[in-house]
């Protein structure tokens, strides 16, 4: 489930998306436009910013803006950034691999394999959709999605 955090730092990366092109944002305007909780949004922003996917301002005028083109910043990579590995159970995280204490067999394991399936496709479609595809509604009808379980 994706937490909280990174949903308001997802839509808080909307937010800056849709503001003409190197518009210096307060955290103030993102927080009550998007009602986030300020102090909240606040941490996220940083967290962001230290990753390199913002830019920031301090003093009067002050805030943020992307530090890249809408088109390369990857969804998948902003919740790995926010919310850790997107694998459903550890033992097939590509970021986070920990062996299951209960499994007797990871090669024979059935819901091991299932969840790998749904790493997979989760990886898929948030590592191939970018902010500028959600700021512009592009390409939701038209995504095919089919997997063999």
């Amino acid at each position: 489930m994706l937490s909280k955090k990174a949903k308001y730092g997802l839509k808080a990366l909307l937010y800056l998306a849709d503001q003409p092109e190197s518009r210096i944002v307060s955290i103030t305007d993102i927080a009550t436009n998007e009602r986030i909780p300020k102090k909240f949004l606040d941490m996220i922003l940083l967290e962001m910013r230290n990753a390199g996917l913002l830019s920031s301002r301090k003093g009067k005028g002050g805030g943020y803006s992307l530090a890249l083109p809408p088109e390369k910043i990857f969804i998948g990579t902003v919740i790995r950034l926010l919310d850790g590995p997107l694998a459903p159970v550890s033992c097939v995280s590509q970021t986070a691999y920990r062996r299951c204490d209960d499994c007797i067999s990871e090669e024979a394991c059935r819901i091991r394999q299932l969840m790998g399936k749904v790493r997979e496709a989760t990886a898929g479609v948030l590592d191939s959709t970018t902010l500028a595809d959600i700021s512009r509604h592009v390409g939701f009808q038209d995504l095919q999605l089919s997997y063999d379980i």
